[in-house]
Order: C-alpha cells, then structure tokens, then sequence
C-alpha cells in the first residue's frame, strides 16, 4: 500500500495509507462518534466539504447497499479510518465500501490514528484539512496548500446539493397531509418517515418561493437538515418568516432548526468541534426525559434556554437541551404553530428516540385541519 498524510491547517500531520481514491482532497476536518452507520454517513449532504474521521476503529464490516443510500451520492470530501474491513460479511452487502470510494472518486486514508486526531481536533477545534495520497509535495507544501481553501464559516453550500426540480413522495397507505419540503439538503429517510404517517411530501429546491409553496396548499412545511453556515442562507431566513405570517405549521431539523431560530431574530455560531454521532444525549426540558439522539452539525442557535422568549410571532422557549455542553437543541414557538431540533428524528441507523417528532408534526397539521 502506498503512503497518504491527514494534513490539518495547523500543521499537524498523520501517516496512513491510501484507501479508497487515490489524490489529494480537501475539507473541514472532523469526527463522527457513531459505531454503526457509516453509509448513511457518507450519503448525508450534510457532510458536503467535510473530511469524516471515524472514531469508531473498524470501518467496512458491512459493505455497502443501495438501499441504506441517503441520498444519490457520497457527498464527504474524504474519509478517514482506522482499520477498513478486508470483507464484507451482511446479507445485505451489494459490494465492499473501499470499491464504492474508488468508483465515486472519494478520496481517503486508513492505518491513521483516529483517536489521536479525535483528541486534536476536540482541543484544537474543527479545522481545514487535506488528504493526500499522490506523493510529491513536501510537508510544508502540503500544509500550505490545505490553508489556500475556504473556512466553513460563511460557507453557502446549500445550492450545491439542493434538488433542482420539485419532487413527491407518495404517502404511504391513506393520504392524510400535504407536507412541503425544503431541501437543503435532505435525507431520504425523512420524507419517508413521513410517508409512513400518511403525508405525501412535495420536495421543493431550497430557493422555492412563496407563492410555490402556497400553490400546493400543504398541511405543513418541513425545513431539511443541510451542509454550510446558516448565516448565508437570507433568503431561506426571509421565507421562512413568511410562512410564519400565514402560520402553517413548521417542522424543522438540524440546518432547517438553525434557519427557523434565525428567523425568529437569534443568532447562530461555530461550535469548536460540533456534534457528529448517533449517542448525543438531549434532555427535554418539559418532561425531563433524555433521549439518545443522532447529530450532524457544527453551527448552533443562541437562544435563552433559561425561560420563554418574545418574537414578532409571539412567545416561544428552548424545549431541549445538550446534556453534553448545555447546546440549545430544540425550539417551539407557544402563539403559532412551528417547532424544530437540531438532531435527527428519522435516524436511519439509529436510536429512534426521537421518531415522536414526527407524530408531534403530524398532530399539529390536524390541529390545524379541524380547527
């Protein structure tokens, strides 16, 4: 196997190997505590730009399928593991993961000390990061070309894994609801997991307009997770206040909770290593249980998580709380019909904690419908 480095902005540099394609690549650098779960890992837009370190030690176990795909693609920018499967042992494996890097053109590298980058990145914070596995370059040459690419903060990434054109997908069973779905950068588990409650969902591309969304007449409206700085997403921000005003109830997660804090007047800002695994325990403030819950997000809201807050749209409070670093994780508003979190409730490979947020939505709809 051939040498690769992991080259981090601050001039720290691990020795691998190469795995998966064999380049160079760059990204935000940083790690995803999950033991199962990597495929839906790699197929979240909300990994666009980012380099995925792996804290869990052997990676590849079970292949890879079509079916467990979050999307059409793997969107990371790379990946880095420890020790890779040299098989694949699941009934349901369609091939082994490093052949389906080769073939997307994902660039990696294993035999890296995952733990010891985890540790630096969780003191040093997220940083820019290269992988490099076509040798040439010197180590000062290699840091200097990670420090020539963009931060993540003022990132707008959104466009980049939007669907461009409208699409439904069909309720399961009865149609009870029309949801309108803002992609900025959707899993495909979540229009399923509302499928699975009876609401056809209307897919719009994240620059959908009012008038758009309204034509459908929906039930609700659903703001998707997605990659980027949620500070660069104003004209989401503005239509999401109009929505407010005609007051359709809203659900929204991870990026989408971010886009309905902003709209609601708060401000968001860059954790220094966020939140990335499927065991980050939440505590909801009203009924004081803690749920284990997946996260993908590197941004979060400054909201008062203390006592109820005004709007223009009247009083809300933070519902949840990070057990872990008191992170404002859940939001409602009292006087209109909108809620958000900042973790995922459909969490394809698990825990399924959260899964309630989705009845929650579908209630509040019906309230609306027979009032």
């Amino acid at each position: 196997m051939s040498k690769a480095f992991f080259v981090l902005d601050d001039g720290r540099i691990f020795e691998g190997t190469s795995w998966g394609a064999t380049g160079k690549t760059f990204g935000e650098a940083v790690f995803q505590t999950g033991m199962t779960g990597y495929q839906e890992v790699l197929t979240d837009p909300s990994y666009h730009k980012q380099i995925v370190v792996m804290t869990a030690p052997h990676i590849g176990n079970t292949g890879f399928n079509s079916l467990d795909n979050e999307s059409s693609r793997i969107w990371v920018a790379g990946f880095a593991v420890r020790n890779p499967s040299t098989l694949s042992s699941n009934w349901r494996s369609e091939g082994d993961l490093e052949s389906e890097l080769v073939a997307q053109g994902v660039v990696g590298i294993a035999g890296v000390d995952t733990r010891a980058i985890t540790r630096h990145l969780r003191d040093r914070g997220a940083m820019r990061v290269g992988i490099f596995s076509e040798l040439g370059l010197s180590r000062e040459e290699m840091v200097i070309e990670v420090r020539k690419i963009d931060a993540m903060a003022g990132s707008f990434l959104v466009p980049e894994v939007s669907t461009t054109q409208p699409y439904i997908v069909p309720a399961v069973g009865e149609k009870k609801f029309v949801v309108a779905a803002l992609d900025l950068g959707i899993k495909s588990a979540t229009p399923r997991a509302l499928a699975q409650r009876g609401v056809e969902v209307h897919v719009l591309p994240y620059n959908a307009s009012i008038e758009e969304i309204t034509s459908l007449n929906p039930d609700g409206v659903f703001l998707s997770n997605g990659p980027g700085d949620p500070s660069t997403m104003n004209d989401t921000i503005e239509l999401v206040r109009e929505i407010l005003l005609l007051e359709i109830p809203i659900f929204g997660i991870c990026f989408g909770h971010q886009i309905l804090g902003r709209a609601l007047g708060f401000e968001t800002y860059k954790l220094v290593f966020g939140h990335r695994g499927i065991n980050q325990p939440v505590i909801d403030k009203n009924t004081g249980k803690v749920e284990i819950t997946s996260h993908n997000h590197g941004f979060a809201l400054k909201a008062p998580s203390d006592r109820e807050f005004s709007t223009v749209y009247g009083r809300g409070e933070v519902t949840h709380v990070s057990l872990n670093d008191g992170v404002v994780e859940g939001l409602q508003l009292l006087d209109r019909p909108a809620f958000s979190v900042q973790y995922h409730p459909e969490a394809a490979s698990g825990p399924h904690d959260a899964a309630y947020l989705f009845d929650r939505f579908v209630a509040m709809m019906s309230q609306r419908v027979s009032s």
